[in-house]
C-alpha cells in the first residue's frame, strides 16, 4: 500500500506564543543555501575586507553604523511567510532570487556604514547628505532617470542612504550589464561609475566600522505574532468617496451571458497580487492597498455585482488599472480622489 503524505504541521495557537519562543533559526532551512550563495557574490565582486553578520529579526535592516544585516523572521518558514502575506500583503523574499535582491541591497548599507562613505564629500555630491529626514511615506516620481531601479517601489528615491543601497544593488548583481542598461539615463548612471570605481578604491581596505551588534534579533522577541501584526497595522486613512459609481462601471462593461461570480470574493480573491504589483509600480505601500482593496470588496458585495466567469482575467486587468489610478493620486496629491 502506497504511504499517504502527512499532513502539513499547523502549530496550535502559533500567534500567541512569544516569537522567541518558536524556535527559529537560519541553519537547517531554505534560507541556509540562499545566504551561502550570497557570500559567493561577495567574493565575485571582490568585497572580501567585509562580512556581515546575518540574523533573523523583524524586518529587513542594517543597524546605521554596524556591518549587521536583519533578515525577516517569516522567511525560515512557509507557514510564517503565508501567514505574513495574507496580514500585510507583501512577501519581502518571495522566492530565492527575491531574497538575494534584498540581500544586495542590505550590503549597500553595510559597506556605507562600514567605511563610513557617507562623510565623503564626492558620497554626498552624488547621493545628499544621510542626516536629511527619513521619511515612511515617501512620494517617488516613477521612471525617473536619476535613480536605479531595483527593489519595488522606487525605493532608492526614499532617502540619499537608499539610493546608494539601491545603486549599489545594482552594481553587484552578477551578470547586470548595467552600462547598457542605464545608457540613456546618465544620471543614474554616473552613480554607478561612481560606485564602480570607489568599490575599486576601498575592496582592499579595512573597514572603519566593525560593530555587528543585532536589533530586535528573533530569539529576543518578547511579545508574539499577534502583537507584533497588531501593531504594525497601517493607520487608517481617508478612503476614497464616490467609488460606487466607478465599480458599477466596470462590471458593467462587461459581457453579460453566461455564469457569474460574486465581485467581492474575486476582489478579495486577487488582492495580495494586485497590492503586491501597485506598489512596485507606484510607490503606494501594499497595507494601503490591501485597506483600499477590502472597502471595494465590502462596496461590490452590498451593490450585489458580479462578473462573467468566461471574463475573469479581464476583469482583474479592469480592477488592477482602477485600483493603479487611485494609488497614483494617493502617492503624488495625498488622496485618492483630487
Amino acid at each position: 500500500m502506497k504511504p499517504q503524505p502527512l499532513p502539513e504541521f499547523r502549530e496550535a495557537k502559533i500567534g500567541e506564543r512569544p516569537i522567541r519562543e518558536l524556535g527559529l533559526t537560519i541553519q537547517g532551512t531554505a534560507l541556509e543555501p540562499i545566504l551561502a550563495e550570497f557570500v559567493a557574490e561577495l567574493d565575485a565582486a571582490g568585497i572580501r575586507q567585509v562580512r556581515p553578520r546575518i540574523y533573523l529579526s523583524t524586518e529587513w535592516g542594517v543597524p546605521f553604523e554596524t556591518i549587521a544585516i536583519a533578515v525577516p523572521f517569516y522567511l525560515v518558514r512557509p507557514d510564517l511567510a503565508e501567514l505574513h502575506a495574507d496580514r500585510t500583503g507583501l512577501v519581502e523574499g518571495v522566492d530565492r532570487e527575491d531574497i538575494l535582491r534584498y540581500l544586495r541591497h542590505e550590503m549597500g548599507h553595510v559597506v556605507n556604514y562600514a567605511y563610513c562613505l557617507y562623510d565623503r564629500p564626492d558620497w554626498i555630491k552624488r547621493f545628499g547628505s544621510i542626516t536629511q529626514p527619513y521619511i515612511e511615506e515617501y512620494r517617488p516620481e516613477p521612471w525617473s532617470p536619476r535613480y536605479v531601479r531595483h527593489l519595488p517601489g522606487w525605493y532608492a528615491q526614499k532617502h540619499p542612504d537608499e539610493d546608494w543601497a539601491e545603486t549599489f544593488a545594482v552594481w553587484m548583481t552578477p551578470g547586470h550589464d548595467w552600462r547598457a542598461e542605464y545608457g540613456g539615463w546618465p544620471e543614474a548612471l554616473a552613480k554607478l561609475h561612481f560606485c564602480d570605481e570607489l568599490m575599486a578604491e576601498i575592496r582592499e581596505l579595512e573597514p572603519e566600522v566593525t560593530d555587528d551588534e543585532l536589533d530586535e534579533e528573533v530569539g529576543e522577541i518578547e511579545y508574539s505574532l499577534e502583537d507584533y501584526y497588531r501593531d504594525n497595522l497601517p493607520v487608517s486613512g481617508e478612503l476614497p468617496p464616490g467609488l460606487d459609481g466607478a465599480l458599477r462601471a466596470i462590471f458593467a462593461d462587461l459581457p453579460r451571458s453566461g455564469p457569474r461570480r460574486p465581485a467581492d470574493e474575486l476582489i478579495r480573491r486577487h488582492a495580495r497580487a494586485m497590492a503586491r504589483s501597485v506598489f512596485t509600480w507606484t510607490g503606494h505601500f501594499p497595507e494601503h492597498t490591501r485597506s483600499l482593496l477590502r472597502h471595494l470588496a465590502e462596496r461590490a458585495g452590498s451593490l450585489e455585482l458580479s462578473y462573467p466567469e468566461s471574463h475573469e482575467e479581464a476583469t482583474v486587468v479592469a480592477l488592477t488599472a482602477f485600483v493603479t489610478s487611485l494609488a497614483m493620486n494617493h502617492v503624488h496629491r495625498g488622496t485618492y480622489m483630487p
